[in-house]
């Protein structure tokens, strides 16, 4: 008696063309709801390329946000959350120290410029003043 195994599908949806020919890599949901949605046309690349500055400034960005700083105008304040925006400080902490001796001197500078203007803020409103 033979048994047929459920195998793996997968469809390169990238560029937006006609679907790839399946081959055995991926598992085949049986639930369209948890399957990926497709690239179409409309979906664009990013206006810069993501370097590892940019992922800092951006982590940076998130938790100054968290600590009350409104960095566009037209968006609405978004509560303070220190402990969320602690969180963040920690993890760039551990980049920092993981990433030591593998960073560009620009990359070193963004990510302890990054961190030093963080913490200080993060001091000084979780102290009161």
């Amino acid at each position: 008696m033979t048994t047929q195994e459920e195998g793996f599908v997968v469809r390169d949806r990238r560029g937006g063309g006609s679907e790839s020919a399946p081959s055995a890599a991926a598992p085949s949901s049986p639930h369209p709801s948890t399957q990926p949605a497709a690239a179409g046309p409309s979906r664009q690349a990013p206006a810069f390329p993501v370097t590892f500055s940019s992922f800092v400034i951006s982590l940076g960005s998130s938790s100054l946000m968290l600590m009350g700083e409104q960095l566009d105008p037209q968006q609405q304040p978004m509560p303070v959350n220190l402990p969320q925006a602690k969180e963040i400080i920690d993890l760039l902490s551990v980049l920092d120290e993981k990433t030591k001796g593998n960073l560009t001197a620009d990359e070193q500078m963004v990510l302890r410029d990054m961190l030093y203007a963080l913490r200080m803020k993060y001091v000084a409103l979780s102290s009161g003043t």
